[in-house]
């Protein structure tokens, strides 16, 4: 075959290549061996995760903790036996590999997170595997209904996967793809993948500084929680899935069940940090205040924010439907949970009528900052789209000028323009991919692109009656599960990144 394939396991094939490699016959491609490395560590923390559950369980409930050591045991195991068999002569990633790692990284850790709730909840694995896979891409679609009568270790789990999963976006968002040059990131280099010049002097003190500030505001959230009414279990719960804006909550009428409108302005201020790109608490946590407020992202995202929410709150005022402050409180927390894609609901806003369905289809897109936990298009993407819609009429007005294009005080590259358009085609054909895939299975028109949408955007709740607000997608068949699995991997991982795994020329070397 011209293109074939064939795995070399003969030590020595390739000289300065790590002998496990895929190759074509147009010359060496994919060194296994130190990806399938990487994959064993996060398996082997994984599994490690998997006894907080367990503990909780043996200590709360004292059953059913088997089922989280077992699922520990073997993903630990699993984990080991890859470090130990694969560890690379000397570890080196090329960005091919590095594509590759990250995507089959997110794969393998929902495949082995499914297992406790496999287990324990006796559900199908395509249920199962749906669940993860939200939890760990910060999607916070949901499968599971009653929600308050389930082990309280099954409801850890799922907070933990979220919380995982955002502090894992935003070491993969800050430091992986702009290295990648995935959807014009690049943007953001200074503060991520080069540093030069250096926010800090390595890679791993960013990891653990960015680690540092996520639990610092994880530990806020969780105690302001508690002051303001919930239990320590609640608050310490939704503090993980609101700073990962992830929306997975232990109710199942979500942020609904807490009455109280503190908690609820609570949510909403946390998960309005959670969508601020990282970058900018690791200078507050160097007493540098000026970039949270000087960062044109941060701004977008507030004059954003302030838009929709004095629109919305004005219409539902003028037409009757609540008085002016709890208009605003619902639809600040309901606006800014959707834009930062965390998906809580504390009330069903597709019956707030035609208008505000629509609004909240079109919030879907948005997204939070770069470098932030949230997921969707991301603020910057329209903001740089703006600054080149501005310079194409100032052309066309005047041919022969010469006019800068800049973005957060940077030069608007080539490079970053051809990332960012071939990012937003591919983000919409995914999404239209996804609905059409969904409608060939007989969800209707709502139900098809809303679901695409959300997941795609890792927000959570889509529109209608079924998957809707005060729905989930457990009535969805298996097949549409799988689809919208992908979906959210697509989505977390900025498309491209998953994308170019299905190009001939990745494979081709």
């Amino acid at each position: 075959m011209r293109h074939g394939f064939r795995l070399y396991l003969l030590p020595h094939a390739y000289p300065a290549c790590d002998p496990t490699i895929w190759k074509s016959s147009r010359g060496p491609m994919i060194k296994l061996r130190p990806v399938l490395y990487v994959v064993g560590f996060f398996l082997i923390a994984l599994g490690i995760m998997m006894l907080i559950p367990t503990a909780v369980i043996y200590f709360s409930e004292h059953h059913g903790w088997q089922a989280f050591l077992r699922s520990s045991l073997y993903t630990a195991v699993t984990g080991l036996f890859l470090v130990l068999t694969n560890k690379p002569a000397e570890f080196h990633l090329l960005p091919r590999e590095a594509f590759f790692l990250t995507t089959f990284t997110w794969l393998a850790v929902s495949a082995f997170a499914a297992l406790p709730m496999l287990l324990l909840q006796h559900i199908s694995y395509t249920d199962a595997f749906f669940e993860t896979m939200s939890g760990v891409t910060t999607t916070g679609s949901t499968v599971l209904t009653h929600l308050e009568h389930l082990p309280s270790g099954i409801l850890l789990w799922r907070s933990l996967l979220q919380w995982i999963g955002g502090i894992g976006f935003i070491i993969t968002g800050v430091a992986i793809l702009p290295f990648l040059k995935v959807g014009g990131m690049r943007l953001f280099k200074t503060e991520s993948s080069e540093w030069s010049p250096k926010v800090l002097p390595r890679s791993e003190s960013i990891a653990k500084s960015l680690a540092r500030a996520y639990g610092i505001l994880t530990l806020l959230c969780a105690l302001s929680y508690w002051v303001a009414g919930m239990s320590a279990f609640d608050a310490v719960n939704h503090a993980m899935t609101t700073l990962s804006t992830g929306g997975y909550s232990t109710w199942d009428a979500s942020f609904g069940h807490f009455k109280q409108p503190a908690i609820q302005w609570i949510g909403t201020m946390f998960m309005l940090l959670g969508s601020f790109p990282f970058v900018v608490y690791l200078h507050l946590l160097r007493g540098k205040h000026e970039p949270l407020w000087h960062d044109e992202q941060v701004q977008g995202l507030l004059k954003i924010i302030a838009a929709a929410v004095g629109t919305l709150a004005l219409w539902l005022w003028l037409t009757g439907r609540y008085g002016l402050l709890d208009a605003l409180r619902l639809v600040a927390f309901n606006v800014v949970s959707i834009i930062s894609t965390t998906g809580y609901v504390t009330t069903d806003y597709s019956t707030w009528g035609p208008f505000a369905m629509v609004m909240f289809f079109y919030l879907t897109f948005v997204g939070g900052c770069s470098g932030s936990t949230a997921g969707g298009m991301k603020i910057f993407r329209f903001q740089v789209a703006y600054v080149l819609l501005r310079s194409q009429i100032g052309q066309l007005v005047h041919p022969t000028a010469v006019i800068r294009q800049r973005y957060n005080e940077r030069e608007i590259t080539d490079e970053v323009i051809r990332s960012i358009v071939a990012f937003s085609f591919f983000f919409f054909i995914t999404v239209g991919f996804v609905a059409l895939v969904l409608a060939l299975q007989g969800l209707d028109l709502v139900t098809s692109l809303s679901g695409a949408a959300t997941a795609v955007c890792n927000v959570g709740p889509g529109l209608g009656s079924t998957i809707g607000p005060s729905g989930n997608f457990a009535s969805l068949p298996d097949s549409a599960k799988w689809v919208l699995s992908a979906g959210m991997l697509m989505g977390r991982l900025e498309i491209m990144t998953v994308l170019v795994l299905f190009s001939r020329r990745f494979w081709q070397g």
